[in-house]
């Protein structure tokens, strides 16, 4: 059995959780315990051209949660406000209120079983089978996935020619599944965030691969696979209200295609060499099909998630010139950006602007129309002019008849964020990103240093970030939050081995 807790800690003053409108407005804990176990057996019969595999798969997860939440922002529930609502009222801890508790526990049974052959005949390589899903839990799902997959080795030139098929079912995330599942049936939490009223079922996926394998002589080993993942409702994560708990929301349909390419240099007079790059697209359709929380408009154009990014690639070389001494080695990661969707632009806010005697202005808000914080704004580099946005100075000028600060556009920009301009953003080919980066990694060492044949001591002196490169990783994730690359870090290990 593999058993994960995880805990969230009120604060010892639940009014200390208070942030900005666009984030926490509550207090909340959370015991959270997945709990898996399962058998599994199979097997194997080879005769022949044919190596036959059947077994079957049986996993059982039981999930607990347990949170309690109460609302320390006076202004989210104001009893002066026509969005008051009395249900939320118990829960008002600046009114006296107390904490509101949640309380879930479900298992989930899953039973797989399967039948495959390996045939193998001269240069052709195929695998044939068919899987069948059992799912039990909060919903039922029963599904038949046939796989197929062909390989084909032309030998004369060292070429390995490979495509396959897989159908698969995908069930939704089990963190705070029940959460997700049944808050619609709390008057608290719906009154707390839009819910859509249905079961989160179990979607499928057609799976496609094509990719090749050529060997270059002795010098180069190059692989690459273009994919292509076709989900209908396809599952993300969501956040309760804006708090740091998660759950699975499941939209209409996504489509993730994309590509991974591997060059590899065998060793070749002490130099080794390795380069792979992709691409990515995430994307998804709304409507949102269940769960809590919906995140965008539902407007039926598609958005792409932060996962969604357009190239990345990872060279390392390594060279040791005596098989005995040392070694010196060299990282270098590029990343074009991952989609940002809480900047100003995503979902058009740039197209939306404000023109005041004739001069068009960007609001400094984020995706949802709520202002960025100063500390919001100094985090992703925007600035506006010369205005620079700094932990607790915002940026911009007020527009007479509008709550929320503006910069012109001709004023605007960020150095952490590749913004859109103003009516050329659109959440499916053009949303704003992470600004590109370039990260340089060295390091030098020694794995015998005392030339040792039992005993062996090992030395190694590593910087990571060489230029010491300011840039962001991602800002305001739904599931993640806001992180920065490391900055320039050196590292002195040294080991014993025996």
């Amino acid at each position: 059995m593999v058993r994960d807790t995880f805990n969230y800690y009120l604060s010892n003053n639940p009014f200390a959780d208070l942030g900005p409108p666009n984030l926490q407005q509550e207090t909340i804990s959370q015991n959270r315990t997945l709990a898996n176990t399962g058998l599994r057996s199979d097997v194997s019969y080879v005769k022949g051209i044919h190596n036959v595999k059947v077994g079957a798969v049986y996993q059982q997860t039981f999930l607990t949660e347990d949170f309690k939440l109460g609302i320390v922002d006076p202004s989210l529930n104001d009893p002066a406000s026509p969005s008051f609502n009395p249900i939320l009222a118990p829960f008002d801890l600046t009114r006296g209120g107390s904490l509101f508790p949640f309380h879930g526990h479900t298992d989930v049974k899953e039973l797989a079983l399967y039948i495959q052959d390996t045939i193998t005949k001269g240069n052709w390589s195929a695998n044939l089978g068919i899987r069948g899903d059992l799912y039990n839990g909060l919903t039922v799902a029963r599904q038949a996935e046939p796989r197929l997959g062909v390989a084909y080795n032309i030998k004369r030139t060292n070429t390995v020619l490979r495509v396959s098929y897989a159908r698969t079912l995908e069930t939704p995330f089990n963190e705070n599944l029940i959460l997700s599942s049944t808050g619609c049936q709390s008057a608290v939490i719906s009154a707390l965030i839009p819910c859509v009223n249905a079961p989160l079922d179990p979607g499928y996926r057609n799976d496609f691969h094509a990719g090749l394998q050529q060997a270059i002589g002795r010098y180069a080993v190059v692989s690459g696979d273009y994919i292509w993942k076709y989900t209908h409702t396809g599952y993300d994560f969501s956040t309760l209200a804006a708090t740091p708990i998660f759950f699975p929301i499941g939209w209409h349909n996504s489509k993730i295609p994309g590509y991974a390419v591997r060059v590899s240099v065998p060793e070749f007079h002490g130099l080794t060499a390795l380069v792979v790059f992709s691409s990515v697209a995430a994307r998804f359709f709304p409507p949102q099909t269940s769960g809590l929380g919906v995140t965008v408009g539902q407007s039926g154009l598609p958005f792409r998630i932060d996962h969604d990014e357009k190239f990345n690639q990872t060279t390392h070389v390594q060279y040791q010139p005596w098989k005995q001494g040392p070694w010196l080695g060299f990282n270098w990661r590029y990343d074009s950006g991952l989609v940002a969707g809480q900047t100003p632009c995503f979902g058009g806010n740039c197209a939306q602007g404000i023109t005041v005697g004739g001069t068009n202005f960007i609001s400094l808000t984020d995706s949802f129309g709520t202002p960025l914080t100063a500390d919001q704004e100094f985090q992703s580099g925007l600035f506006c002019g010369s205005q620079r946005a700094t932990p607790s100075t915002l940026i911009g000028f007020s527009i007479p008849g509008t709550a929320v600060l503006a910069c012109p556009v001709s004023q605007f920009g960020s150095t952490l964020l590749n913004v859109p301009k103003p009516n050329t953003e659109n959440d499916d080919k053009n949303p704003p990103r992470i600004a590109a980066r370039h990260l340089f990694d060295i390091a030098i060492g020694h794995d015998n240093v005392f030339h040792g044949e039992r005993y062996k001591w090992s030395a190694r002196f590593s910087v990571i970030n060489l230029t010491n490169n300011y840039a962001l990783y991602n800002f305001l994730s739904t599931f993640s939050g806001t992180h920065y690359v490391t900055p320039r870090t050196f590292t002195a290990e040294l080991g014993f081995h025996f």
